[in-house]
């Protein structure tokens, strides 16, 4: 399994089921939405999906908050195009990326159960959650089926 996720080199030879390519363009397409999203429109991400009361905060407050957000919408950005990477030229390295979006995703959960964040009074975050569940709930579906498929062994005799 672990040679699976960390090959000994990156190649465009998968090994895993086909479906686990095919969840993770839409896996891949939605992360790239978020962090461009993330980035132009920061202050409304913010105020709208996330909940945060950008109105109640001090300007400088507010402005470091949307530079935050920026920020951490152009690491989403990098990690979106690591998979375009994987998906088209090192298909070896789909489960590495299962992986790193599972992380994310699941780190990011916990880090919030650990410092919950301010959210405005009667913000509904259902929608969005419900996104980020659905997205956990295929990369971890994409990750089981990268691992599955192909037991032949590789051409370096593992």
């Amino acid at each position: 399994m672990l040679r699976r996720i960390f090959p000994r080199q990156f190649d465009n030879t998968f090994r895993g089921h086909w479906l686990a390519i095919w969840i993770l363009i839409p896996v891949v397409l939605l992360e790239l939405v978020i962090s461009v999203n993330s980035i132009v429109n920061a202050r409304s991400v913010a105020m709208g999906a996330d909940g945060i009361p950008l109105d109640r905060f001090g300007a400088e407050a507010a402005t470091e908050v949307i530079s935050l957000f920026v920020l951490l919408g152009f690491a989403r950005l990098l990690l979106a195009l690591l998979g375009v990477m994987a998906l088209i030229r090192y298909r070896a390295m789909i489960p590495f990326i299962y992986v790193l979006l599972l992380v994310l995703q699941l780190g990011t959960k916990a880090l919030l159960l650990l410092h919950p964040a301010i959210r405005s009074i009667g913000h509904n975050s259902a929608a969005g959650s419900a996104v980020i569940l659905a997205l956990i709930a295929m990369l971890l579906t994409g990750f089981v089926l990268s691992l599955l498929g192909d037991n032949r062994p590789d051409s370096e005799g593992r």
